[in-house]
């Protein structure tokens, strides 16, 4: 069974962008003893990384809190699919919540609808985590322990338990090597993984 999810949504964003920190907080974060609790329970405040500041405005490319639906509902988007999208249907997705498993389909059956209208076909099925490392505050994944060496960084476990999920999520992906990740430093500065 997924983990579910509530949402608090900060409606501010459609009247101006809020380039702070994403606050996400678990209220009960995995560990080894509870990883195969089902209700976990995050409170999300939907806004943008400072990392993301560039290109956030006009939404040209994807920001992370859509990745994370992304990867949620089990769709793979390629930026060109994106890129074709309006502007309000950018908004849209970045706006839809989807966390409860209703939300799930519903963010799933809309964003295929988009899809299917510009490209013809909905999007590719992605492969579902039951148990997302982002949600796992109790194990570093090798490939953000790797990247931070790369910058003689050390992020300790004690620094990884205190993120939340959502910035797990940012440096799990901003640290793959298929991704353009040229990002994994500005996003440790602000996440104050460097102090």
């Amino acid at each position: 069974m997924r983990s579910r999810f509530s949402a608090i949504i900060d409606r501010k964003q459609k009247t101006s962008i809020d380039f702070s920190l994403l606050s996400y907080s678990a209220l009960s974060a995995p560990s080894a003893v509870n990883k195969k609790k089902s209700n976990l329970q995050i409170h999300i405040s939907m806004t943008f990384f400072k990392f993301e500041a560039d290109f956030v405005e006009a939404l040209r490319c994807i920001p992370m809190q859509v990745r994370l639906k992304l990867d949620t509902c089990g769709i793979k988007l390629k930026l060109q699919d994106w890129n074709h999208f309006t502007q309000t249907e950018r908004q849209t997705l970045v706006e839809l919540p989807c966390l409860t498993s209703p939300e799930i389909l519903h963010y799933r059956e809309q964003l295929n609808q988009i899809l299917i209208q510009h490209t013809g076909k909905s999007g590719t099925d992605l492969a579902i985590d039951p148990n997302p490392p982002w949600l796992d505050a109790a194990t570093i994944p090798e490939s953000v322990t790797a990247k931070a060496q790369e910058f003689d960084l050390t992020i300790t476990l004690a620094q990884w338990m205190a993120l939340g999920a959502i910035e797990r999520f940012a440096l799990i992906k901003l640290s793959r090597s298929s991704h353009e990740n040229k990002n994994f430093l500005p996003a440790v500065r602000e996440f104050k993984l460097t102090e």
